[in-house]
């Protein structure tokens, strides 16, 4: 390893951490960056297979990935073993952490459903009273969002919506389908906006770290890149107090291995950060690291059917697309028994209905699924979870990695809060589906358990008050000045939102803070 010390060491090749190193190195730093996993071409290194050469068919491998609902047999090599990497969690309140520790990271699989978060995120407390504020506005972020968006190329349209701001968007959508735009139709007559998606369409084919961020950062020889490398603790300078590197081991040898540095930024997701900064006693003079860790609630909507497009009748003209209703609940009236709001994934489908929509079975079966073929019309919940205390992660000492290092054990569960949002937009699901003609197949008020959206933020949030933050506003440790957060772990609040372009922005944001900082000498 190298003898001398990285003008700044990153933990982490996602989006954060990709984010980081494009915009030092760009300004001329010398980074080092240090990633769990390899580096994978998943196009070149991908093996495709039938599933009858597979052992189980595809499906997931007994006692595998058990918390994994993405998991199955093909792609099952793509996510963390939970066997080499456990965590732990009480059996009754069940936990879905989902990682991925190629060089890339999440970045290479995520959704790209592409927002802002709006003043009514940054700044809930105003409004409702509920938890902190964060120390930032829209408007502080807008200007790196607008950035972010380019580099994405997020295509979307401009709905003018507080609550759903506009962007620096590619407005080259097509129209809705009938099916759609009379969903659309039937929301607006009861107040309820249905606007257009908004997505990250990247580059070739892929909108991800390793081929929008990574390159840039290559192409200044300022970023060296060593994969296979599991920090196990950061190293700090007794004199200073200062955080002046990491050690690690490698993945595949065991070895041992340490390197300095005169910076450090984390960014290896939101719950790892946190995990790095506790196993090594780090930055949480406020005592609130590892508290308040929040996501979306998923899984709770509805399946129906678009009359017209049944018994083969299904063409382009009716069916197809995508929308979104973004929040609108507690936005100029008060919802009743939830704080915040959700939003509403909308999806027009061609093909099969599940035929677990039906109560029949054999021929029966085969004769509604063959009837309802093509009409299919989805609703689900993206909703906001509140940050509270009590939802936490800490070390768990007596279970260790297969590197020795101690796990998480994470502690969090959902409240009537967000089940009384959950029951409230299945009602408004239901009520526009009928609205607009659809026949209401099957509803589910029940949300997946907390980590199923894949969207774990918050446990290091920022704020203007060191005794109640562990960040500032720039994304920097309040008890050491050298030491940045960027990816997830900064949120003070979820908001329904995917959060990866805000992830993006702070990012870009607290790397040029950063930049300008070190120029001035003052970390």
């Amino acid at each position: 390893m190298r003898e001398e010390a990285a003008e700044v060491l990153i933990i982490g090749s996602g989006h954060a951490g990709g984010m980081a190193a494009k915009v030092l190195t760009e300004t001329g730093i010398s980074c080092l960056m240090l990633n769990a996993g390899p580096i994978v071409d998943v196009a070149k290194d991908a093996e495709r297979k039938p599933a009858y050469e597979l052992p189980y068919r595809g499906f997931k491998p007994p006692g595998r990935l058990t918390h994994v609902f993405q998991s199955n047999e093909f792609n099952a090599n793509v996510w963390v073993d939970e066997q080499e990497v456990p965590y732990t969690f009480a059996p009754q309140n069940p936990y879905n952490w989902v990682r991925v520790r190629l060089f890339g990271g999440r970045s290479l699989f995520w959704s790209r459903q592409s927002f802002r978060l709006s003043d009514y995120e940054f700044k809930a407390r105003l409004r409702d009273g509920f938890g902190e504020d964060w120390p930032i506005a829209l408007e502080d972020v807008a200007p790196y969002y607008s950035r972010v968006e380019e580099i994405f190329q997020v295509h979307g349209r401009n709905e003018g919506l507080p609550q759903y701001p506009d962007g620096n968007f590619i407005d080259e959508e097509p129209e809705w389908p009938t099916s759609m735009v009379r969903f659309a139709e039937a929301g607006k007559k009861m107040g309820v906006p249905v606007c257009r998606q908004r997505s990250s369409h990247g580059r070739d084919g892929l909108a991800s770290s390793v081929n929008l961020l990574l390159p840039d950062a290559f192409a200044t020889g300022k970023l060296e890149a060593v994969e296979n490398a599991v920090v196990r603790n950061l190293t700090v300078d007794r004199q200073t107090g200062l955080v002046n590197g990491a050690n690690f081991v490698d993945r595949l040898t065991r070895r041992e291995m340490s390197v300095k540095a005169k910076r450090v930024v984390l960014a290896a997701g939101t719950l790892e950060s946190t995990r790095l900064l506790m196993n090594s006693g780090l930055g949480n003079s406020s005592g609130v690291m590892g508290h308040y860790l929040m996501d979306q609630i998923y899984g709770a909507g509805i399946t129906c059917s678009v009359p017209e497009a049944r018994g083969g009748k299904a063409t382009r003209e009716v069916m197809g697309g995508t929308a979104l209703v973004p929040r609108f609940r507690n936005i100029t009236t008060k919802a009743d028994g939830f704080l915040r709001g959700y939003a509403l994934n909308v999806t027009s489908r061609l093909g099969a209905l599940e035929a677990r929509n039906f109560a029949a079975y054999g021929a029966e079966l085969q004769k509604k699924m063959d009837e309802y073929y093509g009409s299919a019309f989805y609703m689900t919940i993206m909703g906001e979870v509140l940050g509270r205390y009590e939802n936490l992660v800490r070390i768990n000492k007596d279970v260790v990695d297969a590197w020795g290092i101690p796990v998480l054990d994470i502690q969090t569960k959902y409240t009537d809060n967000e089940y009384n949002m959950a029951k409230d937009a299945v009602k408004t699901c239901v009520a526009m589906s009928e609205s607009a003609g659809f026949e209401v197949l099957s509803k589910n008020e029940q949300p997946n358990p907390p980590g199923y959206s894949i969207h774990e933020v918050g446990t290091c949030r920022m704020g203007d008050d060191p005794k109640k933050s562990v960040l500032n506003k720039w994304n920097q440790s309040h008890d050491i000045k050298n030491l940045f957060v960027v990816d997830g772990a900064c949120f003070t609040s979820a908001g329904w939102q995917n959060p990866t372009m805000t992830i993006l922005a702070l990012s870009m944001r607290a790397s040029e803070y950063m930049a300008d900082e070190i120029r001035q000498g003052n970390i």
